[in-house]
């Protein structure tokens, strides 16, 4: 059975997890793509549901367990997809809560806004080898679909949770985890710390960068040198030459 119409209950269910208000009810969101479907069949994501179009074939995907399976027509796949040309599967992902390892190399977001931002800083750090990301109050939510999307599957492949900043500093300084914290100007030039195998680098909202109160934490704020006229970095670039400039030579 093929579903044609959008005002079928489960296309009206599934569009909802485009809110973060619906995937927060459900507990569920979409994800879309060949890619980041075999990623997280791959990677064993709580997968409920998929969604494909008649022509689409599951054989190439490695699901551990087959989800329900339901077939939509071409105009119904295009009024649940967000982007400009539908890619024939979509799947409904249980959030799960990740769950931080109590050591390693950690990044620590308040309040990044940006979609695009968060998701490339989520795929950086999955390919500079951290070991989890913790998302404080006021970032954006990671199950947005522009963030899955930069994500590239990395969202598989390490841990990403919300969480309190301030606990989760107290907690590594307690382990004697170095702290970073980012500033645009002032303190020490990322170049000048010695790379370590465990400390947390926590980056700020784009407009207002790291809150004084986790500043105030950090045992020590670092910033990027500027040698042309900008007067900042893109957060998401200023997160890739960190990540890769604080790891142990």
């Amino acid at each position: 059975m093929i579903i044609e119409s959008a005002k079928n209950q489960k296309v009206k269910d599934w569009k909802k997890l485009h809110t973060r208000k619906g995937r927060e009810k459900a507990q569920s969101y979409l994800i879309e793509g060949p890619h980041i479907v075999e990623e997280a069949a791959k990677f064993e994501a709580p997968i409920i549901e998929v969604i494909i179009t008649e022509e689409t074939d599951l054989s190439a995907y490695p699901f551990k367990e087959r989800p329900v399976v339901y077939t939509v027509s071409e105009k119904v796949m295009q009024e649940l997809t967000d982007t400009e040309t539908p890619q024939g599967i979509m799947a409904v992902c249980k959030i799960a809560e990740a769950q931080l390892p109590s050591t390693g190399k950690f990044l620590l977001l308040d309040a990044i806004q940006d979609p695009g931002n968060l998701g490339t800083i989520i795929r950086t750090a999955d390919s500079a080898g951290y070991d989890g990301i913790l998302l404080g109050q006021g970032t954006v939510d990671a199950y947005n679909s522009k963030v899955l999307r930069s994500t590239q599957g990395s969202l598989y492949h390490l841990p990403v949770k919300k969480g309190s900043l301030v606990e989760e500093v107290q907690k590594f300084k307690a382990l004697n985890m170095p702290i970073y914290a980012t500033e645009v100007s002032g303190g020490t030039p990322y170049q000048e710390l010695v790379g370590q195998s465990q400390f947390a680098v926590i980056l700020g909202n784009e407009a207002n960068g790291v809150s004084k109160e986790l500043q105030n934490l950090a045992d020590e704020k670092v910033y990027i040198p500027i040698y042309g006229k900008a007067e900042s970095l893109n957060v998401a670039v200023a997160a890739g030459i960190l990540m890769y400039g604080l790891l142990p030579s």
